[in-house]
């Protein structure tokens, strides 16, 4: 069990602390609430260009990797679809070069044209290779926008096209820092062997003075319930075939998220789960195949993908997998191996507490959900899922008219 406390400065801004007295290194995480989902659709990738343009330096802090190297420390940040997490780990003596870093670009950052021009060309660049180059690389571009019609998590984090990175003018920029980065959009959490009150006597001596904002954020339409099964064949520069399907599962938070996430588990993680066991090892029809969650805030899918064998056709590949979860019925998992799926989300839930990064990036992650204390329920919610939870969320969710379907079709082939 992780012991924190929390406070919430005069700003809006909540900090969260706990302390570690096993290491001598102090986490520094700070977690905006603003992802792709929060995006104009006409301007896509921008809290992903955020993330790069964050590190352009600040009104008080040219650079911002150097000092922070100078004091021993690293840093990193990535997003997704819900937000944009930023951490750093330095030696806690020098725990405060952290905290004005992170402080000054949440109110001074650098956006001028040469850092934006900057940024955009390593973003198009990342685009480019991660999606437009790479072998089915823009997979979650066409699964997404056939999966979700209105809600926003119709476009991945990346953005829709490079063109909405490209196009950004500066006052765009300026104006998306303004909406989203600012003390009450922000969490901040510190782990290391800071005694708590001092943690927080840091936080308000570089966060309280920042000014904070009222925003009124455009609401998010929600997904309207799908009826019928999406499928679309799509003609690409891919070595061989392969799908890649998907079926609406509530929110993170909703108390049905972990069933799902198990049951994913039981299907295809390691090579003793049903669908590889079956499929890739025993009939052969598959030559890989995985499922996972989301476990996005908003209602997320539970995914499914693989790649036939040769002389498989991916429609039957796909009969097979159904032909899997509809054995989960007459076959449901035993109590061995559900506890064998169990064990391995709660030794990663164990082994990330050991770490002060990790620990700080879910105390941020957990507030932000709206749910700090779940943090140190997750192992009994895993624990409670039940056999016939598992057989519930499959029956729900995995059937066919709440499923959309994407299929890659080499272009040698299809002109053959």
């Amino acid at each position: 069990m992780i012991l924190y406390k929390k406070i919430v400065l005069e700003n809006g801004l909540t900090v969260i602390a706990e302390q570690d007295k096993s290491t001598t290194l102090a986490a520094i995480n700070v977690l905006y609430k603003v992802g792709s989902r929060n995006e104009n659709p006409e301007q896509t990738g921008f809290a992903h260009l955020f993330e790069h343009l964050m590190f352009g330096g600040s009104e008080h802090a040219l650079d911002f990797d150097q000092p922070l190297q100078n004091a021993g420390g690293e840093n990193n940040a990535f997003t997704n679809n819900d937000y944009t997490n930023y951490y750093n780990v330095v030696p806690v003596e020098n725990i405060e070069t952290a905290l004005w870093l992170e402080a000054d670009r949440m109110v001074n950052l650098n956006i001028n044209d040469k850092t934006l021009d900057t940024q955009r060309k390593v973003v198009i660049e990342e685009f480019k290779e991660v999606c437009l180059n790479k072998p089915y690389g823009d997979n979650w571009h066409h699964l997404s926008s056939l999966a979700y019609e209105k809600h926003p998590y119709q476009w991945p984090t990346i953005g829709k096209v490079p063109g909405h990175i490209s196009d950004a003018k500066l006052e765009d920029v300026r104006e998306f820092y303004e909406k989203f980065y600012y003390p009450s959009n922000a969490i901040l959490a510190i782990s290391g062997p800071l005694a708590i009150s001092e943690a927080f006597k840091l936080a308000d001596k570089w966060f309280s003075k920042i000014p904070n904002k009222v925003q009124n954020f455009v609401k998010i339409e929600s997904e309207e319930r799908q009826i019928k099964s999406r499928y679309k064949k799509i003609e690409s520069r891919v070595p061989l075939p392969q799908f890649m399907g998907a079926c609406h599962m509530p929110g993170r938070n909703h108390i049905d998220y972990y069933a799902c996430d198990l049951l994913s588990d039981i299907l295809a993680n390691g090579k003793s789960s049903r669908l590889y066991s079956r499929l890739v090892r025993e009939l052969k029809v598959l030559s890989i195949v995985d499922c996972y969650v989301s476990g996005t805030f908003d209602p997320g899918l539970i995914v499914f993908e693989g790649r036939p064998s040769p002389d498989i056709s991916v429609r039957d590949s796909i009969d097979y997998i159904w032909q899997e979860i509809e054995q989960l019925q007459q076959r449901p998992p035993n109590k061995r191996e559900l506890q064998k799926v169990k064990n391995k989300v709660i030794s990663s839930i164990a082994m990330n507490d050991l770490s002060v990064l990790n620990k700080a990036a879910s105390l941020a992650y957990f507030e932000w959900l709206g749910s700090l204390e779940q943090m140190n329920q997750q192992e009994q919610l895993y624990s409670e899922v039940t056999i016939g939870d598992i057989l519930k969320v499959a029956a729900k969710y995995f059937i066919p008219e709440n499923t959309s379907i994407i299929e890659y079709i080499p272009e040698v082939q299809q002109q053959s």
